[in-house]
């Protein structure tokens, strides 16, 4: 007797079923389709990749599952390569199309992506890989990028409309759960962590737009009001939740009937720029290793383990660094300010390289997106050869952006009694003012690992000095030439 024919739409980081092209196609076929999401070992291994992260795929596929009982399916779920996974399921259907998301991931899921090509070519598989939020592979250059990305953006989004009995039923995925490794959806309660799903990132995205949004600019630079003034979707938009179409349109619609233009306007122009470097770090993957501009690649950063020990665990000496570090490691947010004076005391102040401090933000960031991590480490890093160097100082955030020191003293509470100025800079505290406070440095809270103001001039002038560097130079025309966008003005200012 044949085997009866299955579809396979293989989730990746496109958890939703909603304006997912994947689905569309599978169900465009008519033919039965099965939903599967692997959990495969060599991610669970990596150490981009943290606990916070599998919970919320989880929850995600929970909600995906929660919606899928008015179709009397679920998404099969199943720990393995997924090779063995397609194998085991050949045993038992006849399987001639595969659709996924083409993801911008890292190098190990790029390999894991060729080996899975070569697998369903020896095996007669179509695999059809879907075009992701408009980001191209296989690009050279940038010249109609733009218009290509906005008119993808103004197409409809894809329905989830299977026919009558097309998803695979309950009763068979059950059956086929017997010859798998199954992993169990539920997760722990953490309400320091935003929740996966569908469900939840359409709150979030409803709350922003009817309540949050008018604070979207005064509040997107401070580390206590950004949590409720930003949008917060980012990783509903990084694990795919939401896609970024979904996004604009209902961005969009609000502008053009509401207030507070200015603040949707500078909503929209950042979801492009995201693009842009998902776009960026699809072409030039090298950065997950390398500097962009190889004219960085022989500068001397001495490694030191106690020193980055300190940034990680936030006791460094400087109160807003502390408190962030605490804060992403609690929480796994921080706003783009925040992150990139974190980033910047890492590189800049404590000089050591990037790429010992780019697997431990992946892993502490929720929001975790390869193609925006690493291109704009390497910005704040100072090490594109096309960027304005930025070297943050993060005595004049903590005293602009968190004044009274209302985050500060939430995240490092040993620092509850001082006030400003103090909050900030605790080392300049006499002797007479810290047994009047009841507080002592060193026992209390540590001393500055670092000098700020002596560090963030010596990088200062070493950067500066390699921007004159010819191979530096060189680099950087190159890359001007193949990323910079032909109407970036129209970038920025079409919103």
């Amino acid at each position: 007797m044949p085997k009866e024919e299955l579809q396979i739409v293989w989730f990746k980081r496109d958890l939703r079923l909603k304006d997912n092209e994947a689905i569309e196609h599978a169900l465009k076929s008519n033919k039965q389709v099965l939903l599967l999401y692997v959990f495969e070992d060599f991610l669970f291994q990596d150490k981009h990749y943290n606990k916070r992260h599998w919970d919320f795929i989880k929850q995600s596929l929970e909600d995906i599952n929660n919606n899928l009982k008015a179709f009397n399916s679920k998404v099969l779920v199943v720990n393995h390569t997924i090779e063995v996974v397609i194998k085991t399921l050949q045993l038992h259907y006849s399987i001639t199309h595969i659709y996924s998301h083409q993801e911008t991931g890292i190098l190990s899921t790029y390999k894991r992506d060729l080996k899975f090509a070569s697998f369903c070519k020896q095996h007669s598989i179509i695999w059809k890989e879907n075009i992701n939020n408009a980001i191209i592979r296989g690009l050279k250059n940038r010249n109609t990028w733009f218009n290509d990305w906005n008119t993808y953006m103004m197409q409809n989004d894809h329905v989830f409309n299977p026919k009558k009995n097309q998803l695979l039923h309950t009763s068979k995925i059950n059956t086929l759960e017997k010859h798998f490794k199954i992993v169990d959806l539920k997760t722990s309660d953490n309400k320091l962590f935003q929740k996966g799903g569908t469900t939840t990132g359409l709150k979030y995205m409803r709350s922003f737009f009817i309540e949050r949004y008018p604070n979207y600019m005064f509040h997107i630079s401070k580390p206590l009001e950004s949590r409720t003034g930003c949008s917060r979707l980012s990783p509903y938009i990084s694990w795919g939740n939401l896609s970024v179409r979904q996004v604009i349109n209902v961005a969009a619609e609000v502008r053009n009937k509401g207030k507070h233009k200015r603040h949707l306007n500078a909503f929209i122009s950042r979801l492009r720029w995201q693009a842009h470097f998902i776009q960026k770090f699809e072409m030039e993957h090298t950065m997950e290793f390398k500097s962009i501009n190889k004219g960085y690649h022989d500068l001397n950063k001495p490694l030191n383990i106690e020193f980055q020990n300190a940034w990680k665990t936030g006791q460094t000496g400087y109160p807003l660094i502390d408190a962030c570090m605490r804060c992403l490691n609690e929480t796994g947010y921080l706003n783009f300010r925040m992150r990139a004076m974190v980033v910047s005391f890492f590189v800049h102040n404590l000089w050591q390289p990037w790429q010992d401090m780019s697997e431990h933000l992946a892993s502490m960031f929720l929001d975790f997106e390869p193609g925006i991590h690493y291109p704009q480490i390497q910005m704040q890093a100072g090490e594109t050869g096309i960027n304005m160097l930025r070297i943050y100082n993060s005595i004049k955030n903590s005293i602009d952006h968190d004044f009274n020191g209302t985050f500060i003293k939430k995240w490092v509470p040993e620092l509850q009694k001082l006030q400003a100025p103090y909050i900030h800079e605790p080392q300049t505290m006499s002797y007479f003012d810290q047994q009047l406070t009841g507080f002592e440095l060193g026992k209390d809270y540590p001393f500055p690992i670092v000098n700020e103001k002596l560090s963030r001039k010596t990088a200062s002038t070493i950067l500066w000095d390699l921007k004159d560097n010819k191979m530096v130079k060189s680099e950087a025309k190159r890359i001007l030439k193949r990323h910079t966008l032909s109407n970036r003005n129209s970038m920025m200012n079409n919103n």
